[in-house]
């Protein structure tokens, strides 16, 4: 019979493409799981830079999603299709509905708020404003019944203090600075003066929180919905293709109504051409799947409780490869996030461990009960035995 962590491996492979190597089945899935939010934030941390660079280049705020979802959905519908034909449930109009709000609220208001409040601040503030997503994620999934939390348990108080440890770890890295630790040469503080002054232009910075605020609160409620959502409908790249699909088009009819200038529709340079295929393939179609992926397996908070590690990425990245300084507070908020994960991943195993005593409980009181009964019932246990082999 094929165990229950061979069945995982074995639908992450055939949801993730069949090239995928077959030395990669052979990862535990807490390992595989922890290996794609990992790989995400690295993808997702140039982000916020490649955004705002694309911002400077003058594209459009309402065009340049809509070819961004373009992008994400040629890449995600393919396989979507060929790869879940057997799992799609029938195509009923309360899923077009879900898929329909799910497009509006975790992708078009997603995307348009925090390009609009991107345009208003900088990439940095950006990213650090994202690090409230965990909390109200944690808090949706609560109060929604999607995630338990016990504080009279030890499981419960892990995931409560982990959350708020990452956090908090990664506000450290953002406005805590102290003592330098790392000082770049001198051959990278052009480079990242250039990469600094990419926000400087005129903002409204008030306006641009707000818009940043509500962009993370959208994310939060597209992660949490998702959840009961992957139970019914168990095929989650087309539920990621259909919500893209009705993102697209909403765009699409956003962006005829308000933009008329010819000229925002058209390409004019390689580096728009770059930041279009970036955010539609990486920051798009991979950070769709991976999340969709692990919301399924691990729950909506494993999920956002990895955000702050972005900061961290982006911090590191900077001093390592920009040539910036890297600070104190830098390590302190490394420290904080590295715990806060632990702390939450071990709550949840835990909290795993309990459902499954509960369970087995159960079970050893009927057989207990089944070994006093007549001679028939050992006969019909052993038939059993030798049937399961």
């Amino acid at each position: 019979m094929i165990t229950q962590r061979k069945l995982h491996q074995k639908i992450f492979c055939w949801n993730f493409g069949s090239a995928l190597p077959e030395r990669m089945a052979m990862v535990p899935e807490r390992a595989m799981l922890h290996l794609v939010m990992t790989a995400w934030q690295f993808g997702y941390a140039g982000n916020h830079i490649i955004l705002r660079a694309a911002l400077n280049m003058g594209v459009s705020k309402l065009v340049f999603p809509l070819y961004r979802n373009i992008i994400a959905l040629f890449a995600l519908a393919p396989f979507a299709y060929f790869l879940e034909k057997k799992d799609r449930p029938p195509l009923t109009t309360m899923f077009l509905v879900q898929f329909f709000l799910l497009g509006f609220v975790g992708i078009t208001c997603n995307q348009g708020l925090y390009l609009l409040g991107l345009d208003n601040t900088s990439p940095t503030f950006a990213s650090a404003t994202e690090n409230i997503v965990p909390a109200v994620t944690f808090l949706m999934a609560v109060v929604l019944r999607i995630e338990q939390i016990h504080l009279n348990r030890k499981d419960g108080i892990a995931k409560v203090v982990g959350t708020i440890a990452s956090v908090a770890g990664a506000s450290v890295i953002t406005l805590y600075k102290g003592p330098t630790i790392y000082a770049p040469n001198s051959s990278h503080l052009h480079q990242s003066h250039f990469l600094v002054s990419l926000g400087d232009a005129e903002k409204n910075w008030t306006l641009g929180c707000i818009y940043l605020i509500v962009h993370c609160l959208c994310w939060s409620g597209w992660i949490v919905v998702q959840a009961p959502l992957l139970k019914k409908y168990p095929a989650r790249l087309s539920v990621t293709s259909y919500s893209c699909l009705f993102s697209t088009l909403q765009f699409l009819v956003i962006a005829a109504s308000f933009e008329r200038d010819l000229q925002a529709w058209q390409v004019h340079s390689d580096g728009e051409l770059f930041s279009i295929f970036y955010t539609g393939v990486v920051a798009s179609a991979l950070s769709f799947a991976a999340q969709t992926w692990v919301i399924d397996r691990a729950g909506p908070v494993f999920v956002s409780v990895y955000l702050p590690v972005q900061t961290l990425l982006v911090a590191v990245m900077a001093s390592v490869v920009l040539g910036e300084e890297f600070y104190l507070g830098g390590v302190i908020g490394a420290v904080l996030i590295v715990v806060g994960l632990y702390l939450v991943v071990w709550g949840k195993n835990e909290e795993s461990k309990f459902a499954k005593e509960n369970l087995a409980i159960p079970s050893m009181s009927k057989r207990t009960s089944s070994s006093k009964s007549p001679l028939i019932q050992p006969l019909l246990c052993c038939q059993c035995e030798n049937g399961d082999h």
